[in-house]
């Protein structure tokens, strides 16, 4: 670890500028030197020194075979079109983001080393379509089904690690539900779960979001079966 300090050290000073190491005045040359290099070390601690972080820990929402409790009865949703999961940008990209409530909270940042294995919006998708399949529902895609099939619209607002304090923080996920039968709109409702994280970090946010996310499903699943829904 000392080694590889010092070649990055070397390095950063090896690539100063040459108008700045042939520089005459002393004190001059000797400011504009440090000055140089802390810029170029910064770069080098950012890269924890090449290889140690090369690569970004992915996270998903993990298996989904668990059991899933409905409140309701599932049984009374009939056949239903589950449309790809929509929202900003910002959730179209595999980035994982946390706001620090306590300092900024119209910032959104984004964590260095950690990334999603697919886009939220790619993730919510899959795991919502396989709770209401493990619930009992039959989901169909746009496709495959006829007219008059119920259809379920999901947009996203929010999909984030939210930090109160440097010791406090919570998976976040906000989303409005729509549902339609044929070109009527049935009935609309938004949704928001937050579950506290388990420590304070990329992981913590990644499994309090996944809870949030599966929380959530429960009650989508919990809302359609008290719709009165029919096939045309």
């Amino acid at each position: 670890m000392q080694s590889t300090l010092a070649d990055c050290v070397l390095r950063a000073l090896m690539r100063v500028p040459m108008c700045v190491r042939t520089c005459s005045h002393h004190r001059t040359r000797t400011a504009l030197l440090a000055a140089s290099a802390a810029f170029l070390l910064a770069g080098c601690a950012a890269a924890g020194g090449g290889k140690a972080q090369a690569g970004n820990t992915l996270y998903d929402f993990g298996a989904s075979d668990q059991t899933v409790t409905v409140t309701g009865a599932a049984q009374a949703v009939p056949a239903i079109v589950v449309t790809d999961v929509t929202g900003s940008a910002v959730f179209d990209n595999e980035r994982m983001f946390y706001r620090l409530n306590y300092a900024d909270p119209l910032q959104a940042r984004a964590y260095a080393n950690s990334r999603w294995g697919s886009t939220p919006l790619q993730m919510l998708t899959q795991r919502f379509k396989s709770r209401l399949a493990q619930a009992g529902v039959k989901v169909l895609s746009a496709t495959d089904a006829s007219a008059g099939v119920p259809l379920l619209r999901v947009d996203l607002d929010d999909f984030t690690h939210t930090f109160d304090s440097t010791t406090s923080s919570y998976g976040q996920l906000v989303l409005r539900a729509s549902l339609f039968q044929g070109r009527s709109l049935v009935d609309q409702r938004t949704f928001r779960r937050k579950i506290a994280a388990s420590s304070a970090d990329a992981g913590g946010g990644a499994h309090a979001l996944a809870q949030a996310t599966d929380a959530v499903a429960a009650d989508i699943i919990g809302w359609l079966a008290t719709q009165n829904l029919r096939q045309r």
